[in-house]
Parts: C-alpha cells; structure tokens; sequence
C-alpha cells in the first residue's frame, strides 16, 4: 500500500495511536511494531480519547483513522472495505458509517465488507447523506467480488470529477465524506456465488459458536478465507494497493484543482 501511494505521486501516512499519540505517519520501528500486534489493540473513533489517556498502541478501523485524517487536514484516505450494517439480528451497525457522515474526506474501498448486509448499507448510507459513486464502475463492489446487483446513481470516468465533486461539496459546506468504490483487480475477484457461499457458511458457524458483538466481523473474515482456502487473502491484497494507487492519483488530482482554485481565487481579487 505504502509504495502504491508513492508510486501515484502523492505522500502515505498510515494511521495509528501510538504511545497514546494519534499519528498519521509511523516510522519502520512503530510500523513493525504494529505489525507484530504485541500489545496493540483495536481501536475505533470513541475509543481514542481514552487510548490517549492510558497511552496506548491502537490500530485504527475506518472511523478511527478518518478521525485521525480529519484532525490532520489530510483529505484522501485509502482502505479496503468500510463497516456497515450486519446481516443477522441485532442487525448491528458499524461506527463506521457514523463517521462517514461527519467527516469530509475522500474514502476510496472496494465498497463494504461482503460479510455485511450491503443492501441495508448502502441504504443507510443514502440516510445519513454520504455519497457513493462508483468509480469505473455502475455497480456497487462487493469487496472480494466485483458483483452485487446493487446499482449506484453516480458513477465516474476519471479522478479529476472525483476531485471536482468533493470541491463542489466542501464549496456548499456538505460535511460527510465522499465515498468511491470500485471492484477488486479483475484478476485477483472471485466470483459472487463463491463469496455468498463462504459467507453463508460462515455466519453458520458463527450461530454454532454463539460469537457476538465486536468478534463477529474478524471470526467472520477468518471463516471465509477459511472457506475459500486462503483466496479471499490474496483478493484483500490485491484490492488494498489497487485502493491505494487509485487515492493518490485522487489526491494528486485534487491537489492540481485545489492550487487552480487558489490561483483564480488571486487573480479575481
């Protein structure tokens, strides 16, 4: 991921709370250290305040690092696929969307997780007033599949109308993030049936074990790649750097039009 970002020009900072210091940007030490997962913990948006407190190590899902992001000024923020709304009773809701709602950033994912009741995401999604456009693509991404039969109103050619609609937004004070999706490298996709299967299989298992609350989402993941005999690894890979390289030519993007606002804005005055 790191090198996809700078191989599209634009500079990686992965987020983090380290020693109780929100970051956006770790260095080969803490970015091992992190890796290794000794004494790190996960950490979401209501979490950090007192993650800063105890000063503790935590990695960040969505809504955490679009916290970070935002406190940082940084406005285009790559990851593989958001939390939304789970497919089973209590039908429980991730932070995530929540913070994608107050949070102006451009969020590039390959759509939500496909354990995820996607449907019901995406119509929550339209309630809480984030946009979702497809990029390349008119269909919603089912993040290890390029298939969901869920159709988007808006979708986009190039990274320069990304960049002009978030401008267009911030212009008329929209204050939820921009959400672009699009499907995991042709290559690397598995198909929808596949991935409905190991899912299905998947939550049986999760039922058979009474797994509840904040275990369902990674014992849910660990059961598919399970299922998939370790494929849907290599399709999370694939799809995080193709994730990456698409936010830095955003961000390259927005960059470009940011300074020619700035310039007319000179000239006018």
């Amino acid at each position: 991921m790191l090198q996809a970002v700078s191989q599209g020009g634009a500079l990686p900072a992965i987020t983090a709370v380290v020693n109780g210091v929100p970051s956006a940007g770790l260095d080969d030490a803490e970015l091992e250290h992190l890796l290794r997962r000794d004494g790190w913990s996960k950490v979401s948006a209501r979490d950090v305040p007192a993650a800063m407190v105890r000063k503790a190590y935590g990695a960040t899902t969505v809504a955490a690092a679009l916290l970070i992001a935002r406190q940082a000024g940084i406005e285009v923020f790559a990851t593989g696929g958001i939390g939304g709304v789970h497919r089973e009773p209590p039908y429980d809701e991730s932070a995530d969307l929540a913070e994608l709602a107050r949070s102006p950033v451009i969020v590039v994912c390959a759509g939500a997780k496909s354990i995820l009741d996607l449907r019901a995401t995406v119509e929550r999604l339209e309630s809480l007033g984030v946009p979702v456009i497809g990029y390349r693509t008119s269909e919603l991404p089912g993040f290890f599949c390029a298939e969901t039969g869920i159709l988007l109103d808006t979708c986009v050619e190039t990274t320069e109308e990304i960049a002009d609609i978030f401008l267009a937004g911030r212009k008329i004070g929209r204050e939820a993030a921009l959400l672009i999706v699009q499907p995991p490298p042709a290559s690397d996709a598995l198909s929808r049936e596949t991935v409905d299967t190991a899912v299905e299989r998947a939550l049986a298992s999760a039922r058979e074990e009474g797994v509840r609350g904040g275990a369902v989402s990674p014992f849910l993941l660990a059961a598919v790649e399970r299922e998939t005999n370790g494929r849907t690894l290599a399709t999370n890979i694939a799809l995080l750097e193709a994730n990456s390289r698409l936010a830095a030519e955003i961000a390259v993007s927005l960059a470009a039009r940011d300074s020619g606002i700035g310039q007319q804005s000179t000239n006018l005055s």
